[in-house]
């Protein structure tokens, strides 16, 4: 979004909180930041500078405000969205690459070099990728003061800083706060649930239609990897260190979130993962106006305002799911996916869905399916497993739809599947598929692929969007 001066004027002056996240207001007269909702007086204009990322802000000098809690505003939709370079590296940085792989790591994923890369981030976030993760450790630190009992120095290496002077400087100029300050604002007492396990908000923009996520998710439940249980959805994770389990219950005005990690440097990647399941940085407002202006789906629309697309935590998962789905109904295709899953973890909780070793290691009586799908999942677990094949958010979305058709056995379909829920991909029609379809017909559209097609259309850039409304009208 451009930062028009009059535009986010007006949405700070109304608290609009449909533009949290989409940009920051720096208050140059009293030195902070905060989030275009803030309850807070409407600042003199003469007083305001717009940023287009947290990060921004940070560097002209600004702190977080306390009151309005800038950095725990849900994600840009932008950055959600974009298959461009800005819009993958967004993603990429909020999965923890940097702090795992450095600025080096970063730009090697995607493609360019460092100095081009600083340069795009620069122009249009006004912040470079050292400095974007820089804001969201300082942010992971603040969740582990607040809801932890751990000392300071394990909270500073847990949140990526490298030392311990790194982590209490960089707090206390996002916050204005020694981190023990921070600490004792909050109360001082951890969040229940023992060692590793951390209890957050995630945000979103209003409307969420959390029953149509509830039961897309139930419907398709692995036993052992993830199920949905007195309105919380329960999974295991497989995170870049270590297992982890995730229960997530929509409320009113954020989703509850309680983690439970085996290593403590993965909370920023977990949380990453599951804003991007419930796919909780959409902007829910631009994707019913541009459906809603169909008459045959405006219904809809209006009876379940903020239907979201069910995203995944791991694109080779997605895939997979894919492969086995294909031309058999749902409940078949759950039962082939439980014989390739591993005994349940042995305290009797949940466990990630296999990677792309265990799946190469599997012997050929673990795939109760044909032989050729079975070699198509073995296909692309060793693309993945080599490099090749990248499905993760920061991918890019049309070199991996060519090289997903390039293996035996996917066609359009899987390709498009996989690029609606694993890389996001806002306006996938999947007008081919039987029970998108059916859909289009109870809504009285076109059924018939091609002119199904041509109709969809009018419903870019949100078809994805689309498709899980016609498939809720199946």
């Amino acid at each position: 979004m451009e930062l028009e001066f009059e535009r986010c004027y007006r949405a700070v002056d109304s608290r609009d909180q449909r533009f949290d996240g989409w940009f920051y207001t720096g208050v140059t007269s009293t030195g902070i930041y905060c989030r275009p909702s803030c309850p807070a007086t409407t600042p003199k204009r003469r007083n305001v500078r717009f940023f287009p990322s947290a990060a921004a802000a940070q560097s002209a000098g600004l702190r977080a405000c306390r009151r309005c809690r800038p950095d725990a505003a849900p994600g840009s939709p932008e950055w959600d969205v974009r298959a461009d370079v800005v819009g993958r590296a967004m993603r990429l940085i909020a999965d923890g690459v940097v702090d795992r792989d450095g600025v080096p790591g970063l730009a090697t994923r995607l493609g360019y070099t460092e100095r081009h890369l600083h340069r795009m981030l620069r122009a249009e976030l006004g912040a470079g990728p050292l400095a974007l993760a820089r804001a969201q450790r300082a942010q992971t630190a603040r969740i582990l003061i607040e809801t932890t009992g751990l000392g300071m120095a394990e909270i500073a290496f847990a949140a990526g800083f490298g030392s311990v002077r790194q982590f209490n400087d960089t707090v206390r100029e996002v916050y204005a706060a020694a981190p023990s300050q921070l600490r004792v604002a909050r109360g001082g007492r951890p969040t229940p649930g023992g060692a590793g396990t951390i209890t957050l908000r995630l945000a979103y923009r209003p409307p969420l239609h959390a029953a149509a996520l509830l039961d897309f998710l139930a419907l398709r439940a692995l036993p052992g990897v993830e199920e949905v249980r007195d309105g919380t959805y329960h999974r295991g994770l497989r995170l870049p260190h270590g297992a982890a389990e995730v229960a997530l219950t929509p409320a009113d005005g954020h989703v509850s979130a309680t983690l439970r990690l085996a290593d403590l440097r993965d909370l920023a990647p977990a949380v990453a993962r599951c804003r991007r399941l419930f796919d909780l940085d959409a902007d829910p407002a631009a994707v019913d106006g541009t459906l809603a202006a169909d008459p045959a789906l405006a219904p809809a629309v209006a009876a379940e305002p903020g239907v979201r697309l069910p995203r995944a935590v791991d694109g080779l998962e997605m895939l997979v799911r894919a492969v086995a789905t294909q031309q058999v109904s749902l409940a078949s295709a759950r039962t082939t996916l439980t014989r390739l899953l591993p005994a349940a973890a042995t305290d009797g909780g949940l466990r990630g869905f296999p990677g792309a070793e265990e799946l190469l290691a599997l012997p050929d009586e673990a795939f109760r399916m044909p032989a050729a799908r079975r070699e198509t999942i073995r296909a692309a677990a060793r693309a993945v497993a080599d490099g090749s094949l990248d499905l993760d958010p920061g991918g890019d979305r049309e070199e991996a739809a060519r090289r997903l058709l390039a293996l035996p056995g996917i066609g359009a379909w899987t390709a498009g599947y996989v690029a609606m829920r694993a890389l996001g991909d806002p306006d996938v029609g999947l007008t081919t598929d039987l029970a998108v379809r059916r859909g289009a017909a109870a809504l009285g559209l076109p059924h018939d692929p091609s002119t199904l097609d041509a109709y969809a259309g009018r419903w870019r850039p949100w078809r994805s969007y689309a498709v899980i409304r016609l498939w809720r009208a199946a």
